[in-house]
């Protein structure tokens, strides 16, 4: 016997209500980082779809996935949008993400909840590798947003872990070189100060959508001690309690930092 929507979908609300009243009761990580990956697949195995579809699909999520951030008061969410190593696709699929990701920062940067709710918008990544007019709309929403912290949203495109450090060491060793530094004076802080992210906590939870177990260069540095979280649902499929229940599983884990 197949089981009614209507049961299904209150039975579904129901969860959900439980769920996130056990979520709220315990510590929300306050930076949240993730990893959406899974829209081609979820185009071609869920919908039989070109992998565009997929795309349009996973920006439409992350819509949601901002207002769940919202709701649960956090603080930090880094996103991991675009690495370098995705400019190896093909011409054409890259060309529509470039475009795909320009409108979406003008539409944020225009979106009347986004001041409401004076949500920061910033982006770490290698500027050097995007069209003008994806450079722009960045630059545009980062200066409509720069004032605004209840939720800061960063995010990752044309952004590679190594890279992040390299580019740390890069600044560190110039400054020894002209005499602002001594080798003496370089450590863990000092290399942190210079990471991308240096002005936010370092993320409490990174979350990776779709079943691959890996970290594929993102926040090599910064995810030191940070909890990981592994879940088979693709990015355009994953629910609130997908995002619920990665939380629960980060406040039922003892953090030591190695003590």
């Amino acid at each position: 016997m197949v089981m009614p929507n209507l049961v299904k979908d209150a039975a579904y609300i129901a969860y959900e209500s439980t769920l996130k009243k056990e979520v709220l009761s315990g510590e929300i990580p306050q930076h949240i980082a993730i990893i959406m990956d899974g829209n081609r697949r979820y185009a071609e195995e869920v919908l039989g779809e070109s992998t565009i579809k997929g795309h349009t699909m996973g920006r439409e999520k992350l819509k949601e996935v901002l207002e769940w951030c919202m709701d649960l008061k956090v603080k930090h969410l880094t996103l991991f949008a675009f690495s370098t190593e995705n400019f190896k696709r093909d011409p054409e699929e890259v060309n529509y993400i470039m475009e795909l990701m320009e409108k979406s920062f003008y539409e944020y940067a225009d979106s009347e909840e986004v001041h409401k709710y004076r949500v920061g918008i910033k982006v770490i990544g290698d500027r050097n590798l995007f069209p003008e007019s994806l450079l722009k709309a960045v630059e545009y929403a980062e200066e409509k947003t720069k004032d605004y912290n209840e939720l800061t949203v960063y995010m990752a495109v044309g952004y590679g872990g190594r890279q992040d450090i390299a580019n740390a060491v890069r600044c560190i060793a110039a400054k020894v070189r002209d005499g602002e530094l001594d080798l003496d004076d370089i450590d863990e802080d000092l290399i942190s100060s210079a990471i991308s992210t240096s002005d936010i906590p370092d993320p409490d939870l990174v979350l990776r959508t779709s079943g691959e177990v890996r970290l594929s260069n993102f926040l090599l540095w910064q995810m030191a001690y940070s909890e990981l979280y592994f879940t088979d649902v693709y990015w355009p499929g994953f629910r609130y309690i997908d995002f619920l229940r990665a939380i629960r599983t980060y406040q039922q884990r003892k953090r030591r930092y190695g003590a």
